[in-house]
């Protein structure tokens, strides 16, 4: 097979730009904890199922709801996630990491009060497995006071990706609700 010249100085300029590339170039970086990407229907709800996205974040089981601006209060932004749909949901996004770093997440915890029970529980999951069990108490509060409260903790990565899950535990379909969930590398700080 012949190629002619400027074939192949195209092909050799190609192949350098991809190993002058930084190799952390082809992952992606944690986004949108706010679930703000995909809108859902103002002063509604959109339930979404497994292999549904909401932006970056896949539904990996059940189902859950993306609230829209003006159903409820948000903590952060327009939109929050209800874990629970129809039925006790999950969702998962994977992102870039370095192996050896340490990663703290924190996030925005509220729950759905609209049905029984009072106490919504869930977990926060790293790469499958239970880092942080959760649990909010709805008694007293409204769609207007949500009383969101932060939780936060840290992992260490061990693999170039890695993925944050957040589970819902609770039966029914008014569950946790999650919003301004944000992701920060500290590799000079032994804990977060």
């Amino acid at each position: 097979m012949h190629f002619s010249r400027p074939a192949t100085a195209v092909a050799s300029a190609a192949l350098l730009l991809a190993l002058a590339a930084p190799a952390h170039a082809a992952t992606t970086r944690f986004d949108d904890g706010s679930f703000e990407y995909q809108k859902a229907p103002a002063n509604s709800f959109t339930d979404l199922g497994v292999g549904q996205s909401i932006g970056p974040w896949q539904v990996t089981s059940g189902t859950v709801d993306l609230i829209g601006a003006g159903f409820w209060q948000a903590a952060e932004g327009d939109q929050s996630v209800d874990l629970n749909g129809t039925g006790p949901g999950e969702v998962a996004q994977t992102f870039s990491t370095t192996p050896g770093t340490r990663y703290t997440v924190s996030y925005d915890l509220a729950g759905n009060s609209a049905l029984a029970p009072a106490v919504k529980s869930g977990m926060a999951l790293i790469d499958g497995q239970d880092f942080q069990d959760f649990t909010f108490d709805t008694t007293g509060k409204s769609p207007t006071a949500m009383g969101y409260v932060g939780r936060v903790f840290s992992f260490v990565a061990v693999n170039p990706s890695t993925t944050l899950a957040f589970a819902s535990t609770n039966p029914g379909a008014a569950g946790p609700v999650l919003d301004n969930v944000q992701v920060t590398a500290c590799p000079s700080c032994p804990s977060c």
